[in-house]
This record gives structure tokens, sequence and C-alpha cells, in this order.
């Protein structure tokens, strides 16, 4: 099988961004805020931890699904994806070439 000319030989995977996107990125990035302050304001807190600082809201997270509903699991998932999201962006930004 022959393999497909690339459509924008020039442009590599990067090209030119428009407004439109990023009204997009801002829109979903502040949806996913709004997600986490909603789940964290509605998440109900094991009575054995009541978090006062980030440090011990991310201790005492693994605990959040031991009441089994959603919300709880929902903010467990945020607090650990959130990071690990952050994580993936910044090495993506810091491993791109020059070119």
């Amino acid at each position: 099988m022959k393999p497909r000319a690339k459509r924008f030989p020039t442009h590599h995977g990067y090209g030119e961004v428009k407004i439109s996107r990023y009204l997009a990125l801002y829109a979903v990035l502040l949806g996913w805020v709004g997600l986490g302050v909603y789940l964290y304001i509605t998440a109900r807190w094991p009575s054995t931890c009541r978090p006062d600082d980030l440090f011990e809201i991310y201790a005492c997270s693994i605990r959040l699904p031991e009441s089994g509903q959603w919300r709880e699991a929902g903010l467990l998932t945020w607090l650990w994806g959130t990071p690990i999201l952050i994580a993936l962006e910044i090495s993506r930004r810091v491993g791109r070439s020059q070119d």
C-alpha cells in the first residue's frame, strides 16, 4: 500500500491556532475547574478525615469512595487526574523540538 502524501507538507502538525480554539480551550478549562469546585463543595468527607489544607486533601482523598456516592468518587478522580494532566502538558511542551 502506497503512503499518503501530507495535505499540508509545511505544517508538520503545528498549524495556526485560531481564536475559536483558544476560546474552546478556556471554556473547557473553566468547566474543568468548575467541576472540581462543585465536587469539592458537595462531597462528603469521611468522619475520620476532615482535611484543612491541600496536603491533607490528597491524604484523605483515598478514603473518599468509602461512601459509595458518585460525587466522592468523582472528586477522587478529579484530584488525582488533574496533576497528571498538568504534568503531561508540561512534558509535551518541554520535550518539543525548536524546529
